[in-house]
C-alpha cells in the first residue's frame, strides 16, 4: 500500500512538472538585467533627442521674436557719409559721445537733414522723460505715496514721508518736460522735407526757400527752443525739489536713483536743444 502512495505521488508530480514547468522556468538573473537596462537606455535616447528637439525650437522662436521686435533703423549700417555728418552735428554739443552714441541708431533717416536729426533726437530725449517720469511714479505707487496717503515712518517701500511731496513734484515737473519735448518734435516737423512732395510742409527756407517761409521756419526753431529750454528747466526743477527736501530725501534710495535717472535723461534734453540751435533757418 505504502508503494503505491508513493508511486501515485511521484506520478502526479511529474505530471505537474511537465504541465507548468515550461511557463514558470525562472530566467536567468543577468538575462532580466540586461533587458531592462536596454529598454531604459532606449527610452533614455528618445528623451534626450525629444528635449533636444524642443530646446531648438524654443531658440529659434525665441530668435525670430526677437528679431521681429528689432527697430527696422538699429539693423541698418550707416554709410560713412551719414555718420560722418551725425558726427560733425554732435560734436556741436555738450554731450558728444552720448549724442552720437545714441543717434547712430538712426542716422541713416537722418538723410544728413540738421532739423531731421534735431527731431530724432527731441524723440530720443522725450522717450527718455516718459520713462523716467513712469519710473517715478512706479516707485511712489510701491511706496504707498499715492495721491491719498503716504507710508508710515518705519515702513517699506520706495519712500519715506520727508522725500513723497518731492518725488509726487517730479513725477509731475518730468512728465510735464517729456510733453515739452513732444511738442518741441511736433514742431520741427515741420522744417522736414514731405517725402511725397519733396518740400517742406511750412518751412522749405530750410532747403532756400523764400522769406516768408523763412520767417515761418525762424518760428519754428524758436518755438521747439522754448520748448525744449522749458524741459530742461523742469528737470532742474525736479532735482532741486529733492535736495530742498533735506539730506534724509536726497540720500535715500528713491532720492539718488530718481536724481541720477534726472541728471541723465538732461543730457539727451541738452544734446536736443543743441542741435536746434545748429539748424540753419
Amino acid at each position: 500500500m505504502r508503494q503505491i502512495i508513493n508511486s501515485e505521488s511521484h506520478s502526479h508530480t511529474d505530471q505537474l512538472t511537465n504541465v507548468i514547468g515550461p511557463m514558470a522556468a525562472p530566467q536567468p538573473r543577468a538575462a532580466l538585467t540586461i533587458h531592462h537596462l536596454r529598454r531604459h537606455l532606449v527610452l533614455v535616447v528618445f528623451t534626450v533627442a525629444a528635449a533636444a528637439t524642443r530646446g531648438a525650437s524654443t531658440r529659434a522662436s525665441t530668435h525670430t521674436t526677437a528679431a521681429s521686435c528689432a527697430p527696422s533703423a538699429a539693423t541698418e549700417s550707416p554709410s560713412p557719409a551719414a555718420a560722418s555728418f551725425l558726427r560733425a552735428r554732435c560734436a556741436t554739443t555738450l554731450y558728444p559721445a552720448l549724442c552720437y552714441d545714441s543717434l547712430l541708431p538712426y542716422a541713416s533717416e537722418v538723410h544728413e537733414s540738421p532739423a531731421r536729426l534735431a527731431h530724432v533726437a527731441a524723440d530720443v530725449a522725450k522717450a527718455r522723460l516718459r520713462a523716467l517720469s513712469a519710473r517715478v511714479k512706479d516707485i511712489l505707487r510701491h511706496g504707498g505715496g499715492g495721491a491719498e496717503t503716504a507710508p508710515a515712518e518705519g515702513e517699506g517701500g520706495g519712500g519715506r514721508p520727508s522725500e513723497i511731496p518731492a518725488l509726487r513734484d517730479c513725477a509731475s515737473t518730468i512728465s510735464a518736460a517729456a510733453s515739452l519735448a513732444r511738442q518741441s518734435s511736433a514742431e520741427l516737423t515741420k522744417l522736414e522735407p514731405d517725402a511725397a512732395a519733396g518740400t517742406t510742409s511750412s518751412s522749405s527756407s530750410v532747403a532756400g526757400g523764400g522769406m516768408s517761409s523763412s520767417r515761418q521756419a525762424r518760428w519754428e526753431v524758436s518755438n521747439a527752443k522754448t520748448w525744449l529750454s522749458a524741459a530742461m528747466a523742469n528737470e532742474g526743477t525736479c532735482a532741486d525739489g529733492l535736495v530742498e527736501a533735506g539730506a534724509a530725501a536726497a540720500s535715500s534710495s528713491a532720492g539718488k536713483e530718481v536724481t541720477a535717472g534726472v541728471a541723465a535723461v538732461k543730457q539727451y534734453t541738452s544734446n536736443a536743444l543743441a542741435l536746434v540751435n545748429g539748424i540753419p533757418v
